[in-house]
């Protein structure tokens, strides 16, 4: 991670990790909690284990929470504080309909992202202070459906947050372990298939299955670890 300027005016400076940056913490944060909780790690990650790795990181997980007053697409709230940790809220709407399930696992992850890569920028970067009024008052960042998984990168808090989402229910040694398996049960060599192409979708398919997630993150996922494309991989004599 370096310090960069933050272009949005929120900071002088903000974090920027890349992506193998990412990855990494995510995947030493899951397995350090399956070691403690399991003794190993299973997938795919239950939802249950989920909200007890964020309520051991938060000061409070709202599950039921209460955000139509946010507007209708707002699905996930971390609240920041001065010198403590966040609070984390999800509509629940997404715990109360089960047909919701992917949509809750994937905004929980995206939360417990920014508890995992931003909350310390709050709880101890005095340049910060200015921003927070009262104590105990937070600064909410209010996160849209459209954004948890996938955001424009000059949105740097949330598109850190949407990777950060699709690393922790798919870390990626397990994940490059189904791709490997995928490519030998096909004869496969090289893991690049365009979006659209009927062995792209088999894959997408597998890594739902495999690790209890949604189609589109599914794709968003392999697409950042460049095993699926948009145009069909080119071809070459050699």
């Amino acid at each position: 991670m370096k310090w960069v300027t933050d272009k949005t005016g929120r900071f002088q400076k903000r974090p920027h990790y890349l992506p193998d940056e990412l990855d990494s913490e995510c995947e030493r944060t899951i397995g350090d909690f399956f070691r403690s909780a399991h003794r190993k790690i299973m997938y795919p990650i239950s939802t249950d284990d989920l909200t007890v790795l964020i309520e051991s990181r938060v000061a409070d997980l709202d599950l039921y929470a209460d955000l139509s007053g946010d507007g209708g697409d707002i699905e996930g709230i971390t609240d920041f504080y001065a010198h403590r940790r966040p609070n984390v809220r999800i509509s629940r709407k997404l715990t109360s309909d089960h047909h919701l399930g992917n949509r809750l696992r994937t905004t929980l992850t995206h939360e417990f992202g920014h508890v995992v890569f931003h909350s310390f920028m709050f709880e101890e970067n005095s340049e910060v202070g200015s921003l927070f009024g009262e104590p105990s008052h937070p600064l909410s960042n209010k996160c849209r459906r459209d954004n948890i998984l996938q955001a424009s990168q000059k949105n740097w808090m949330e598109w850190q947050a949407g990777y950060a989402c699709g690393a922790f229910l798919m870390p990626v040694t397990a994940l490059k372990h189904v791709i490997r398996e995928f490519l030998g049960a096909r004869g496969v060599s090289v893991a690049k298939f365009a979006v659209r192409s009927e062995q792209g979708q088999l894959l997408v398919s597998r890594v739902c299955e495999y690790f209890l997630v949604s189609r589109d993150a599914a794709r968003v996922r392999l697409s950042q670890l460049g095993t699926l494309q948009e145009a069909e991989p080119s071809k070459t004599l050699f």
